[in-house]
């Protein structure tokens, strides 16, 4: 009795694991320290901490350096942060409707080819005849319609931050945000390539310019974990064949 159990026991188990965190609690939020971006913020070389202990170049407001009053404060290497500003608002309307038919007719008579119809009719069956040796109609018709409506609207800014630079310099950036109310987590995620030609002289990009992003809103907690079927469910929906 004990093998034909084990692998139902390992299924619960498996199925009980991202929900025992929130039981009778709010969902545990994840350590930044686990985060690509807390690595490539301690990457950064301890050279370009260094701050100008010149006076006059401190008091200066023409200094080329980043802190300057002009200086280029842009995100350009590994553990800078730009603040990435996603606004999706878009909608799909596609109605398609098709039609086709088609006819034809064949017929085919030989009432006179060197006297052989003459001679085979009186040998057939009552009715039958060389005449009209064959004839064929046909006909077919078919018809579809179609549609798609898709409306989605999405408003967010998260600060990302760039966790590598590409060999042709394009930066890798990452973004991870997680706001908790009550016993409900919400979920932020952004990740893709930007050019530094892209980014604003406010440090900001549209999300519409990121190559291969990839944009995530979700959750966990006890809202989402009702409105999710349960596991023994989706396997059944996929196995069963009606």
């Amino acid at each position: 009795m004990r093998a034909p159990l084990l692998p139902l026991l390992l299924l619960i188990g498996i199925t009980a694991c991202g929900r025992v965190d929130h039981i009778g609690r709010a969902p545990t939020m994840t350590p930044v320290s686990l985060g690509n971006e807390h690595a490539a913020m301690a990457a950064i070389p301890a050279e370009t901490l260094v701050v100008e202990t010149d006076p006059l170049a401190q008091a200066s407001l023409w200094t080329g350096g980043r802190q300057s009053l002009f200086g280029d404060r842009r995100a350009h290497e590994v553990g800078d942060i730009m603040t990435v500003v996603i606004e999706i608002d878009e909608r799909a309307e596609i109605d398609n409707a098709t039609n086709r038919s088609r006819s034809g007719s064949e017929s085919m008579a030989i009432p006179e080819f060197l006297g052989l119809p003459q001679r085979i009719d009186p040998r057939l069956p009552e009715g039958a005849t060389l005449g009209n040796a064959v004839e064929a109609n046909s006909s077919s018709s078919s018809s579809g319609t179609g549609g798609v409506r898709r409306q989605e609207r999405l408003t967010l800014r998260i600060a990302a931050t760039v966790v590598g630079v590409q060999p042709n310099g394009a930066l890798r950036i990452e973004g991870r945000q997680e706001v908790r109310v009550n016993f409900e987590l919400r979920e932020m995620l952004v990740s893709g390539y930007v050019r530094p030609g892209d980014i604003s002289r406010q440090n900001e990009i549209t999300y519409d310019k990121i190559a291969s992003a990839r944009i995530s809103y979700g959750g966990r907690g006890q809202i989402t974990d009702v409105q999710q079927p349960r596991l023994g469910q989706q396997i059944a929906d996929i196995v069963l064949p009606f």
